[in-house]
């Protein structure tokens, strides 16, 4: 397996150099920065870090497809930049990948806090790839490049990119796979908003997206509610 990892960037200077630390752990054969366009010094703390860094359009959709295709792997792994992979997790991916009806998948989450509602929230996430199919960008997604390639990559939306490529995956009827990980994520938007005012509003953006409306439109009300960076 060569494994690259991507990375979507927008004002990340705070976290974006132990990311790349540890995403270089899972021995990739690169880290792969997709920056949108950051006020800050992402761009130059990734390069020093030892990622490559490509400029992108600003949007986490177009910003994985430029990651993507500045990528050379086989397998492509996209992490959000506040998540980290355990090392454990590659050997994950190879393991069940060795599948061939397996094109990709994601992985069980630890929220990095110790409130009780964090692990409640940890195990609805994992029910919700088991019996949904449907993991979140939060969650470690990963795919053979060739699938990935074969349905144009992410849709270029501002937001709920990864909730389209699984609609798309279970079209097709793809089969994906929830990896233990675990992978590790800052609990720093629950925590800015709520965990229940976070989840309540997750609910409505895909409520609204099942209603028709535009991924763009929907962004407009995130952001609208959102100050954490890179959300």
């Amino acid at each position: 397996m060569r494994l690259s990892i991507v990375i979507p960037t927008l004002n990340e200077s705070a976290v974006i150099e132990h990311t790349i630390q540890r995403a270089l752990e899972l021995r990739p054969i690169e880290v792969v920065v997709a920056d949108g366009q950051s006020q800050d010094k992402t761009g130059e703390l990734a390069r020093s870090a030892g990622a490559i860094v490509v400029a992108s359009e600003r949007g986490r959709g177009r910003q994985l497809n430029a990651g993507g295709r500045a990528s050379t792997g086989d397998v492509l792994l996209f992490l959000h930049a506040d998540c980290w992979l355990e090392p454990q997790g590659a050997e994950q991916i190879e393991a069940a990948l060795r599948d061939d009806s397996v094109i990709g998948g994601a992985f069980c989450q630890r929220i990095d806090h110790e409130r009780p509602i964090f692990r409640w929230l940890e195990r609805g996430n994992a029910a919700r790839v088991r019996w949904r199919h449907l993991p979140y960008g939060d969650q470690g997604i990963f795919v053979r490049r060739s699938a990935f390639e074969s349905i144009g990559g992410f849709a270029e939306v501002r937001l709920m990119e990864d909730v389209l490529l699984m609609r798309e995956f279970r079209r097709r009827r793809w089969r994906i796979k929830l990896l233990p990980g675990p992978i590790h994520v800052d609990p720093r938007r629950w925590l800015k908003q709520g965990v229940i005012r976070q989840t309540l509003r997750n609910w409505t953006l895909l409520a609204g997206l099942k209603l028709g409306i535009s991924p763009d439109r929907l962004a407009e009300f995130y952001s609208s509610h959102s100050v954490v960076p890179g959300s």
